[in-house]
């Protein structure tokens, strides 16, 4: 499997992953599919979070990650998953609070948003249990402990 993964830094601090560190999580995140896929991570700021959170979820705040599926029109042979948009002061301030390493919980959020992008979703506590169990297992493979652990 091989993704093309198109990196966008709209945003920049000195604790963004490389685009290495990119490629290997998305990579880790599809790893459940047997497809070559092309995505896009953008990096934003607060702002435009908030703003992109506002218009297609109605939450009027920023949030971590946003996963948006590219829906192929009928007919039309491309491999295009969708898009990420993630927040890096959101993923910097939940890091600290939660006390995890900073590219660890980068890893997670990349991880969680690629899975959505294949469809998963934690809606449902059923759904839920099977997408965290199934980011557990995959972030493991990467050397990093259960997210859903506290302390």
């Amino acid at each position: 499997m091989a993704t093309a993964l198109d990196l966008q830094l709209a945003f920049k601090t000195d604790e963004q992953p490389s685009l290495e560190q990119f490629q290997l999580w998305v990579e880790t995140g599809l790893s459940q599919s047997e497809t070559d896929f092309e995505l896009t991570i953008r990096v934003v700021d607060i702002e435009e979070s908030q703003q992109l959170n506002h218009q297609y979820r109605q939450k009027d705040k920023p949030t971590n990650v946003l996963s948006f599926p590219f829906e192929v029109p009928e007919g039309i042979e491309l491999n295009l998953l969708g898009d990420l948009v993630i927040c890096s002061d959101v993923v910097s301030q939940e890091a600290n609070e939660q006390n995890k390493a900073i590219h660890d919980h980068w890893a997670h959020l990349v991880i969680h948003g690629c899975l959505h992008l294949l469809g998963y979703d934690h809606i449902e506590e059923a759904d839920a249990l099977e997408m965290e169990s199934l980011e557990i297992q995959l972030l493991s493979t990467l050397g990093i402990d259960n997210p859903y652990q506290e302390g």
